[in-house]
């Protein structure tokens, strides 16, 4: 585990080398981003962003997603791979959003785990980005770049949540993760990391990983 000014050392990186640290995923409403992010498993955020204008643009509400045939939008979200599945989850949430949240996004991790295709991933990007809530997102950047750089030595993304909980400032924490998105695509690679010019290489517990 990283000392906090080891820690604090590497926010102050990330936050020089990425001063915008925006999410991927394209979005103008609340629920946009929550079926922009299910529609992102399995597939690149590029794409994702290439499907949903012409989804939203179909259906411009919540209440012409959830009155939607689903194999129309079975059709529309088949770039993004599973997309029967997907479909499904899109509807049945936009559903359970008019149904049990007056047509708002919920604002809990236990309410947002309670719709359809939601997990902790997804839910801690929606109250990170959306209602500006501490929150750390796992995904396969952040799961390699916390082992790589020390902060933890596990494969396990609820462990991983856990143990960056501990060590991120609160308000830092959601910043945090989209910059090591940044990072994990632009130089901490999967396949090649690029650490000659990490700026992290001075703080990096296991270089070249």
């Amino acid at each position: 585990m990283l000392k906090k000014n080891e820690t604090d050392e590497i926010i102050n990186l990330l936050k020089e080398s990425y001063p915008e640290p925006i999410c991927a995923l394209e979005y103008k409403k609340d629920y946009e981003l929550l079926f922009a992010t299910r529609l992102a498993a399995q597939c690149t955020d590029a794409r994702v962003n290439t499907v949903t204008p012409i989804l939203f643009e179909r259906y411009p509400t919540l209440e012409a997603i959830a009155e939607a045939d689903i194999s129309e939008i079975e059709q529309i979200v088949h770039p993004c791979g599973f997309y029967r599945t997907k479909a499904k989850d899109i509807v049945e949430a936009a559903i359970m959003i008019l149904a049990k949240f007056g047509g708002k996004v919920p604002d809990t991790m236990e309410e947002l785990l309670t719709l359809p295709g939601v997990g902790r991933k997804t839910a801690n990007l929606i109250l990170g980005d959306i209602y500006n809530k501490p929150a750390v997102v796992v995904d396969t950047h952040c799961i390699r770049l916390s082992n790589r750089i020390g902060f933890v030595d596990t494969k396990d993304p609820v462990k991983i949540e856990t143990a960056l909980k501990k060590v991120l400032p609160p308000e830092e924490s959601s910043d945090f993760c989209h910059r090591l998105v940044l990072h994990g695509r632009a130089v901490c690679t999967a396949r090649s990391p690029a650490c000659e010019r990490c700026p992290l290489l001075r703080v990096c517990k296991r270089v070249g990983m």
